[in-house]
């Protein structure tokens, strides 16, 4: 186990300055920290009760909204039945021009 030594002259002034640091300021200051330290206004108690309100409502417009999410937005396969002729007919022209199109090769 290894000890650290501390020179005697280092010592003094190590000791004196941590003293100083350590008081309170003794010109009646206090650091700030009066009779009303601590304290709220009854101005702060009503901005926080505002606050807490507006939280309140957003947190309701966001639930409205997030219930109008549908669960998934793939397109639902039911709906397909129900398209009408004339637009089944223009799918089923356009299926063989997507088959006979060949992939083209990359050339680097």
């Amino acid at each position: 186990m290894s000890t650290v030594v501390v020179p005697a002259f280092a010592v003094v002034p190590v000791t004196v300055s941590s003293q100083f640091l350590a008081q309170q300021p003794g010109n009646g200051d206090n650091g700030g920290q009066g009779e009303d330290f601590g304290k709220s206004s009854p101005v702060g108690f009503l901005i926080l009760i505002l606050f807490l309100i507006a939280v309140a409502l957003l947190v309701r417009s966001m639930t409205k909204h997030l219930k109008r999410v549908p669960e998934s937005f793939d397109e639902p396969a039911a709906a397909s039945a129900d398209v009408p002729e004339a637009v089944e007919e223009k799918a089923d022209a356009e299926e063989p021009v997507a088959k006979t199109e060949k992939p083209s090769a990359k050339s680097d």
